[in-house]
Formats: C-alpha cells, structure tokens, sequence
C-alpha cells in the first residue's frame, strides 16, 4: 500500500523551530518528488515547498523562503522549520508527484499524507 506518514507538529513559540518529517512506504520513494503544502480552517491548501525525485532541486514559496529548508533522506523527507511565525500555523501535509512542475498545485499530487497541526503562539 502507498502511504505517506507525516509527523512533527507541535506548539512553539514564535521565533522557535520545528522538523517535520514524511515517512514513505509502499513505493520507490527516489521515483518521486515530494511537496509539502500547509492549510488553515477555511482557506485553500497552500504549497510551500518541493523536493525533485533524485534530491536535486528545491522549491519554496516566498512566505517560507529563507527560513524552511527541505531535505530528503532514506524514504524521509524533513522540512525544517526555523524563525517561525503565528502565520505559519496551520495543517501541515506532505505529498507525492512524478516531478515539481507545477508543484504549488494540488492537482500535481496523487497520493497524500494526512496533516500534522503546527501551532506558533505570539
């Protein structure tokens, strides 16, 4: 079975960091780029960060660019979480594509992880 396990969440001051983490089974994970998308109660998923199949690019949506840095490591995929915000809390989902194009669309993934909930208190 293809699944996706994602893992890390918490409560943190704002300025503090977090490592989220997304655990694979079920398939060849250096097949596939996986991206990371995060959502608040009525709002759409947003994509904020992407890893190419192969480890060889890296994407970032401006709001995370500078402090978030992914990594990819034996059928994990960390996303590391510094200097965080109150903005930044939110649901936070990892995903698996065939590559990055068009990673900020949700349309680009075809199998899901189920969130883990990060909270940054002010």
């Amino acid at each position: 079975e293809v699944q996706l396990q994602a893992s890390g969440g918490g409560l943190v001051q704002a300025g503090g960091s977090l490592r989220l983490s997304c655990a694979a089974s079920g398939f060849t994970f250096d097949d596939y780029a996986i991206g990371w998308f995060r959502q608040v109660p009525g709002k759409a998923r947003q994509g904020i960060s992407c890893i190419s199949s192969g480890n060889t690019s890296t994407w970032y949506s401006d709001s995370v660019k500078g402090r978030f840095t992914i990594s990819s490591a034996e059928s994990t995929v960390h996303l590391q979480m510094n200097s965080l915000k109150p903005e930044d809390t939110a649901a936070y989902y990892c995903a698996a594509a065939l590559e990055c194009t068009n990673w900020e669309m949700r349309g680009n993934y075809g199998v899901w992880g189920q969130g883990t909930l990060v909270t940054v208190s002010s």
